[in-house]
């Protein structure tokens, strides 16, 4: 933690305020999302589907809704939407403890979801103009809070819970109304560089969508990562799935265990692996690694015969640290090359269309995985699943070599002054 210190020392004040709000953003969430469920098919009543709905409106209106903050934030500034963000949340979450009937319930819910798009496009973009050319170190600190953030949030809505589920609702809109006051009156605005210059953007918000959409080294990139996103989703997808296979009674447990061995490896080494990274390797060349590493986190569960209980955990163990490592050493350096693909210019909107098509990846990538795993199990060819895995990671990293050796992963302005 000492390390961690001294580096988050070393940025300007406005850069530690955005890691500090990253690390309450997200304790305020996972102390509520994990438990909202059980919430809303027990106390409440809702029928599945309904559950379902009411979580669905939530993801689709944060994934679907990225490019619109994005925008926003290049046009209006950052601080703008940060605080709007923090503010909407503090209402949904507030709503969510007190509220019952269905249609109150998905308001809540898209007003939570439609928070995120606003302020995580905003707060990245304006991570990227402050930390100016350390970027790289800037964004591997603020993973480091962002997976504290999720590690304690869990424990803590846990603990709330033995009171009841308002009571974690309270606290975690408590914590999102605190968040906005304190950016209101600590956090300077600023704004980005637009496609027309610094003094804000004079053009149509169309021909804001059009110059980005026009940017295809960024959208052959965006799209080089989509798997990555996938790999990471599989802790929450395809490795609970062999836990409850393999494990039974335990899988539950074992579940939770793994979330807390992904967080505490991203925590303790996201700073060294970093370093240890730049000191090796160029930028495309630390992703490759990372995206190998992700891919081949899967070979154990390919190679461990499901009736071997002891061997699964191990394998499952051995996946989420491998997951957690490749993902550590590829983050900063992946939000890095988005800055520098979109050579500053609505970098907001850059992150806010980059961060749509992983979730519309996620979304297609885990319908594929779930019904590879039913074909799978009903096939007993268990390895399948493991193997298109690790061929999702390798694609990834194979198809970054080839935008890096074809010259797309280098900065707009270097293109442009080489040709």
């Amino acid at each position: 933690m000492k390390v961690v210190w001294e580096q988050t020392r070393s940025f300007s004040a406005p850069t530690r305020l955005l890691m500090a709000n990253q690390f309450a953003i997200n304790l305020a969430f996972y102390m509520l999302m994990p438990y909202l469920a059980a919430h809303l098919a027990g106390p409440l009543g809702l029928a599945a589907w309904a559950v379902g709905l009411v979580l669905g409106v939530r993801n689709f209106s944060q994934q679907g809704m990225f490019l619109v903050g994005g925008t926003i934030a290049d046009r209006f500034g950052y601080k703008a939407p940060i605080m709007a963000g923090c503010l909407l949340r503090t209402a949904g979450f507030g709503l969510l403890g007190w509220v019952d009937s269905l249609p109150a319930l998905i308001a809540a819910s898209a007003a939570t979801g439609f928070a995120g798009a606003l302020f995580n496009p905003a707060v990245r973009a304006y991570l990227a103009a402050e930390a100016g050319e350390r970027r790289v170190d800037a964004f591997a600190t603020f993973n480091v809070y962002y997976q504290a953030g999720m590690f304690l949030g869990p424990l803590v809505g846990l603990a709330l819970l033995a009171a009841d589920f308002q009571a974690v609702c309270a606290v975690a809109a408590a914590i999102f109304a605190l968040l906005t006051a304190l950016q209101w009156r600590a956090l300077p605005d600023r704004r980005g560089t637009s496609a027309d210059g610094p003094s804000g953007p004079a053009e149509s918000v169309l021909a804001q969508w059009r110059s980005v959409l026009a940017n295809r080294p960024f959208l052959l990139f965006s799209g080089a990562m989509i798997g990555s996103y996938v790999l990471t989703f599989q802790v929450y997808l395809a490795l609970p799935l062999a836990a409850g296979d393999a494990l039974g009674a335990h899988a539950t447990k074992v579940t939770s265990g793994l979330f807390v061995v992904s967080a505490a490896v991203a925590v303790a080494g996201q700073l060294r692996l970093t370093a240890w990274a730049k000191a090796r390797w160029s930028p495309h060349q630390a992703l490759t690694v990372g995206l190998s590493c992700m891919g081949l986190a899967f070979v154990p569960l390919a190679l461990t015969p499901r009736d071997l209980p002891a061997m699964v955990l191990i394998a499952l163990v051995g996946a989420v640290v491998l997951l957690a490592v490749g993902g550590a050493i590829v983050y900063p350096f992946e939000m890095d090359t988005v800055v520098a693909l979109c050579d500053n210019r609505l970098v907001a909107t850059h992150y806010g269309l980059y961060n749509t098509v992983s979730g519309l990846g996620i979304t297609l990538g885990n319908l594929a995985i779930g019904a590879l795993w039913d074909f799978a199990q009903s096939h007993r060819m268990a390895w399948l699943t493991w193997g298109a895995l690790i061929a999702t990671g390798f694609a990834c990293a194979v198809s970054v070599t080839a935008l890096a050796r074809s010259g797309r992963l280098a900065p707009r302005r270097a293109v442009e002054a080489v040709g």
